[in-house]
């Protein structure tokens, strides 16, 4: 088969690859679409991968082309997108249902062959089934909205209540759909992107803040009658909008970290006492997987995927481009700000 082999530093070369085999409770995927993760830019351009050569790619769907000895629920011609963790399930971690903790884990595009290629096999119960009418290109974004349902679940969330969204990415703009879905009572997405806040709001956004304008902050304030937020997902990972979170979060807030920061955060006295004073609880969210494995964050988007209610919009995806030219894709992310929504790498028939 033909694969996007990362070799170096800055070195996607599309060549041949061994075609892998689907082994005794494995299945094999025909993969149509196969979506790059921010996680996968380091990887690729700052000596971020664990070995070369190795091929990326754990945001994907495609056809079952295969199915090894054992398999019983998935079938030749299903359209199925895959959860990447390979947890042990054998650590406490595991045996309580924290397998985004396990410690022993593999991975799917990181530690073992990934999606950017023709073929990839999983587990049969990392295949997520989904309905045919959702197409590859919905598909490859189911990994991006566990994330986002991760969080919300994280957050110990429940409806009724002003919630915020730090970032318009792909991952809030998941975030603020699951808040709407069970419930909230306004949900705010805050961002620098004009082009992002619209797509915000045709996803179905209550409101939108820019954050480069003046008095954002009280304009944000002013919508929860001065009382602040009852929810905050910050998911951008971002040092302006991490401290921000602290200074949206109401009373007694529950509030979330879902972005991952690549710089050094710190905190004033005076942010710090924030948290002290409104005591509001802070936690992270980490993956996207519960039990049963890999969990209701993936039943459920495969779920309200088909329904509609979860919704997909054009504008979620920069740009499609064939996987033969991987190279070039990558390339994109070295302009700052260039790349606004999902580089998707897709197989031409």
């Amino acid at each position: 088969m033909k694969a996007a082999v990362v070799r170096a530093n800055e070195n996607v070369t599309y060549q041949d690859y061994e075609e892998p085999v689907a082994g005794p409770g494995l299945v094999k995927v025909k993969v149509k679409a196969s979506g790059i993760c921010g996680s996968d830019i380091p990887r690729v351009l700052h000596h971020g991968v664990h070995y070369y050569p190795i091929v990326l790619g754990h945001e994907f769907s495609g056809d079952v082309v295969e199915v090894g000895e054992g398999v019983k629920k998935i079938k030749v011609g299903d359209r199925v997108s895959g959860a990447p963790l390979l947890p042990c399930m054998k650590c406490d971690d595991c045996q309580n249902g924290n397998f985004s903790l396990c410690k022993h884990y593999s991975f799917i595009g990181s530690r073992q062959q990934g999606s950017n290629a023709d073929y990839v096999v999983l587990p049969e119960q990392n295949a997520v089934v989904f309905d045919k009418s959702i197409s590859y290109e919905q598909g490859a974004m189911f990994e991006p909205s566990t994330v986002a349902l991760h969080g919300i679940f994280q957050n110990e969330y429940r409806g009724g209540e002003y919630v915020a969204v730090l970032g318009g990415g792909t991952i809030g703009m998941f975030t603020m759909q699951w808040a709407k879905i069970f419930g909230s009572r306004k949900v705010v997405v805050f961002d620098i992107s004009h082009e992002r806040l619209e797509l915000a709001k045709r996803l179905g956004a209550d409101e939108t803040v820019n954050t480069t304008e003046d008095g954002h902050m009280e304009k944000a304030m002013a919508m929860t009658e001065g009382k602040g937020f009852s929810y905050v997902f910050e998911t951008a990972g971002q040092i302006p909008t991490m401290h921000m979170a602290f200074e949206l979060a109401a009373n007694k807030a529950h509030v979330c970290f879902v972005g991952t920061p690549h710089e050094e955060l710190k905190f004033t006295p005076a942010m710090w006492e924030n948290m002290n004073r409104k005591e509001f609880h802070l936690t992270g969210s980490w993956m996207s997987y519960s039990s049963p494995f890999p969990g209701k964050e993936w039943s459920l988007t495969a779920h309200y995927f088909a329904t509609g209610q979860l919704k997909f919009d054009p504008g979620f995806i920069y740009k499609k481009v064939p996987m033969s030219q991987a190279q070039e894709a990558f390339q994109m992310f070295k302009i700052p700000g260039q790349v606004k929504g999902k580089v998707l790498l897709v197989n031409e028939e």
